[in-house]
């Protein structure tokens, strides 16, 4: 069997769902706790409605355009434009573009860190996981780790 790297420039790689995601700044490496997850997302990814009970959720875009719903207000996002899910808000995303997209997503704290780490599995590669469509099985482990992590998920993904 071929051991393949899972790291670009020293960064741990991983498939959480259908998305390619790099921890590049851990939230126990600085005493204020920020975390920054890279993230490379294919064309029509959507987050499950949801609502971070202790952080808020930023989100940074560095390709490509995403629609956002944040507090039941729709806003599209391009490349360089940053977006803010303050805590407490329900909020969701659609990628819209055609080539997928690539985002910075940045946290205070370690329950979205712990809740992608726990959720993903090693990237086998430096690419998108083959795409599949969430299972019931798949979809209850989810929810769970959401909820253990202060991540409430309060309604579907955006068709």
């Amino acid at each position: 069997m071929t051991m393949i790297n899972t790291t670009i420039a020293g960064k741990e790689l991983l498939w959480f769902n259908n998305t390619l995601v790099a921890i590049q700044v851990s939230s126990a490496d600085g005493e204020d706790g920020i975390c920054v997850i890279e993230h490379r997302q294919p064309y029509g990814d959507s987050a499950p409605l949801h609502v971070h009970r202790n952080e808020d959720e930023v989100f940074h875009i560095l390709e490509g355009r995403i629609r956002f719903v944040v507090d039941g207000r729709q806003r599209i996002a391009g490349a360089g434009e940053t977006v803010l899910a303050p805590k407490g808000l329900p909020h969701t995303y659609k990628v819209e573009s055609p080539e997928g997209a690539h985002t910075l997503t940045i946290t205070r704290g370690s329950d979205f860190e712990t809740m992608v780490r726990k959720a993903s599995r090693p990237a086998e590669r430096a690419e998108l996981p083959q795409a599949a469509v969430p299972t019931p099985e798949m979809i209850e482990m989810l929810t769970r780790l959401c909820a253990e992590n202060g991540i409430d998920i309060v309604g579907p993904p955006m068709e």
